[in-house]
Order: structure tokens, then sequence, then C-alpha cells
């Protein structure tokens, strides 16, 4: 759970509504530490092979997000990644990704 402004926001939900993006063929969201909100929600994302980082469409991915649910449930960032990196089992590990986008944001 991403607690970000004192409103809690299921990962997954976010996540769902990420992926029916054509831009998004799998996409993961953790929180990124805020002075103002607490968290943010960072969507890190990887794209489908025909779709290169300059061609992916962050507004559409954030106007897709939230047209379908709550505007403090749209994530503030986007990090784009060659690999979500799932196990075999369908597992994520969000503390290294977590990682990937604290880094990408704050070089």
């Amino acid at each position: 759970c991403i607690n970000t402004g004192g409103e809690k926001v299921f990962p997954e939900e976010v996540e769902e509504m990420l992926k029916l993006h054509d831009h998004v063929a799998d996409a993961v969201c953790v929180g990124i530490p805020d002075e103002r909100f607490g968290e943010v929600i960072c969507a890190v994302i990887e794209s489908p092979a025909d779709v290169s980082a300059s061609a992916f469409d962050h507004a559409g991915v954030l106007l897709a997000v939230s047209s379908r649910l709550a505007k403090y449930k749209t994530p503030r960032h986007i990090v784009l990644v060659d690999s979500i990196g799932r196990s075999p089992a369908g597992k994520v590990d969000y503390k290294h990704l977590t990682a990937i986008a604290k880094a990408r944001l704050n070089p």
C-alpha cells in the first residue's frame, strides 16, 4: 500500500489500469519519498518491443489512468525499464524497482 497525502493506494489497482494502454507491456507501481505528500506513486513501465522510449506516450498513459481512477491514484512519475524482471512465478522485486526509480528520478 502506498500512502500519498494521507490517501491509501493499492499499487495493483493502478498497475491494472496502466496495463490497459497499448504502450504498456507490464507495469509496477512503487512509492517514492516526497517532502509534501510523504510518498508519491511512480509507475515503472516496460513498454512493448515495438515502442521506443522516444515514442512512448507519457501523457496518454497518465490520461488513461486518470480517466478511470481518482486523481490521487494517478502516478506522478513514469520510469521506463527494459524489463520488469518478474520471476518465473510472476513475482516482482519491488525493492529493486524502487531503487531503480529513485536513482533515475534523483540522479
